[in-house]
C-alpha cells in the first residue's frame, strides 16, 4: 500500500501543474457540435474584444485555435477583435512555441490578478477584459461576446498608423480621458503555420490567427496624440494589422477598440 502512494502523489502534483489537461476534460471536446455561430448585435456600437492565451505545447488549445478561427469567419460583419497571445510556461517541456514570448505570460498573470483567479491555464479566453473562461466551450464564448456588443457604447477611439522605414507612428484620438487608463497596441500577424515535432502536440500542423507578436502601452494625458510602435519584419497591410485598445490599469476593463488604419 505505501508503495502504491507515490505515484499517486506524483500524478497529483503533475495534475495541479497542468491544470488545464484535468480541469477540462478530453470529453468535452469530442461532444462539440459542428454549428454556425452568428454573433447578434444591435446598431449602439457596441464592441468584444476576444484574448486567447495558448501554446503549441498545450494538448488542449489546437481546438480553442480553431474555434476562434470559426468564429471569426462566421462574424465577418460584428465590431469583433480577436487577439492571440502565446505563452511560453509550456516552452519549458521541450517544444518552444515560435511565437510564445514571456511578456504574453506577465499579461496572463496580470488578468489572473484584475479576475481574482487562483490559477492560470491555457486556452483561456477573455472579453472585454472582465469575463473568463475555458477555451473550447463555443457556448460561453459566443454567449459573452453577444452580452459584450449589447453594451451600449459612448466611447471612441481611432487610430491612423504611418508606416516608415523601421517604425509605424500611429495617431490616435479619443473623446475621453480617464484615471489609470493606458492606450494599447498590438502588432498582430494575421496568419501563421507551425508543424510541432515534440510534446503533447507531436507530430500536428498547427494554423494560428491573429497572433499578437507585440503588445506596446502609452499612458494617456490628452484626447489627441502621437505614438510609435516597431515594424515588423516584411510588414504589409494584407499579412499584418494593428487593433489597439484602452484598458483600465486597476481593473482589467477595456474601454474601446479598433483597428487602425493603414496608411
Amino acid at each position: 500500500m505505501k508503495n502504491s502512494i507515490f505515484p499517486f502523489l506524483a500524478i497529483m502534483l503533475s495534475g495541479l501543474f497542468f491544470l488545464n489537461c484535468f480541469m477540462f476534460p478530453q470529453m468535452e471536446l469530442s461532444e462539440k457540435k459542428a454549428v454556425k455561430t452568428k454573433i447578434k448585435t444591435i446598431n449602439n456600437k457596441g464592441f468584444a474584444i476576444v484574448e486567447l492565451f495558448t501554446s503549441e505545447g498545450c494538448w488542449s488549445c489546437p481546438p480553442a485555435d480553431e474555434l476562434m478561427a470559426k468564429l471569426q469567419r462566421e462574424n465577418t460583419d460584428r465590431n469583433i477583435y480577436f487577439l492571440a497571445y502565446h505563452v511560453d510556461y509550456w516552452d519549458r517541456l521541450g517544444w518552444k512555441d515560435q511565437f510564445s514570448l514571456a511578456e504574453f505570460t506577465n499579461r496572463q498573470q496580470q488578468y489572473q490578478d484584475w479576475l481574482h483567479l487562483y490559477v492560470m491555464y491555457t486556452p483561456q479566453f477573455i472579453i472585454n477584459g472582465t469575463a473568463e473562461f475555458a477555451g473550447y466551450n463555443e457556448t460561453a464564448l459566443s454567449q459573452k461576446i453577444d452580452d459584450a456588443l449589447k453594451m451600449k457604447q459612448t466611447e471612441e477611439l481611432e487610430l491612423t498608423a504611418y508606416s516608415d522605414k523601421d517604425s509605424i507612428a500611429i495617431h490616435f484620438k479619443t473623446n475621453s480621458v480617464h484615471k489609470n487608463t493606458k492606450l494599447f497596441i498590438a502588432t498582430i500577424l494575421r496568419k501563421g503555420t507551425s508543424k510541432v515535432q515534440h510534446v503533447e502536440n507531436k507530430g500536428h500542423t498547427l494554423n494560428h490567427i491573429q497572433i499578437v507578436k507585440e503588445l506596446n502601452s502609452f499612458p494617456i494625458a490628452d484626447k489627441e496624440g502621437n505614438v510609435t510602435v516597431s515594424k515588423p519584419k516584411n510588414f504589409n497591410a494584407t499579412d499584418w494589422q494593428l487593433v489597439g485598445f484602452i484598458q483600465n490599469t486597476s481593473t482589467g476593463k477595456i474601454s474601446i477598440t479598433t483597428k487602425a488604419d493603414l496608411n
